[in-house]
């Protein structure tokens, strides 16, 4: 009984160190997951044809599952309403939620392909943002800003480019780029 009381503790040692050895393992390739990972040079093209094929009414239910934290249930609606592979729907719903996308009805994505968020259109009413943590609350209020705007800051601010999504809320307010900070940080669910 004593010759194998050595082998038995030698086992246990191996069984421990392979047991921790996995585990962080595990730990190591975890932990880069969880860094975001940047949209490729291309992924503003993607978000541009990825929107131009959608309907105006899915357009708005795939933002909105996005900005709903609902990726997955957003990828199976651009694959069904697109019919689009299961790899091309999630990375173009990726590169929406990376690129937020105004809706262009087919003549308008033919005459304006670019980006026109340079220049805020006025609305004829003012649109209120507010933003809270704790007992710190913060309002933008400017009729340069409508829900489709705002939303695509929010995206902005969860994707973590904090810094376009407060250029984007100067340039469609009159507020400073420190005020634009601070509310941004106040966004982040």
């Amino acid at each position: 009984m004593e010759s194998l009381v050595i082998p038995a503790l030698i086992l246990v040692v191996v069984v421990l160190a392979v047991g921790l050895a996995a585990r962080a393992l595990g730990r190591r390739k975890g932990g880069r997951g969880d860094a975001p990972q940047q949209p490729s040079p291309g992924a503003a093209e993607l978000a541009r044809t990825a929107s131009a094929k959608l309907p105006e009414e899915e357009h708005r239910r795939i933002y909105a599952l996005i900005a709903q934290g609902q990726a997955m249930a957003a990828i199976k609606l651009y694959y069904e309403v697109t019919g689009d592979g299961l790899r091309a729907s999630r990375d173009a719903v990726g590169a929406l939620a990376a690129h937020p996308q105004p809706y262009r009805g087919p003549e308008e994505a033919a005459e304006q392909p670019e980006d026109d968020d340079d220049e805020p259109q006025r609305f004829p009413y003012r649109y209120r943002a507010i933003a809270s943590k704790g007992d710190v609350t913060r309002e933008v209020s400017s009729n340069m800003l409508n829900d489709e705007i705002y939303g695509r800051i929010r995206t902005l601010a969860r994707n973590g480019d904090t810094e376009a999504a407060a250029a984007a809320l100067t340039r469609h307010s009159d507020i400073s780029m420190k005020q634009a900070r601070e509310f941004i940080e106040l966004l982040d669910d």
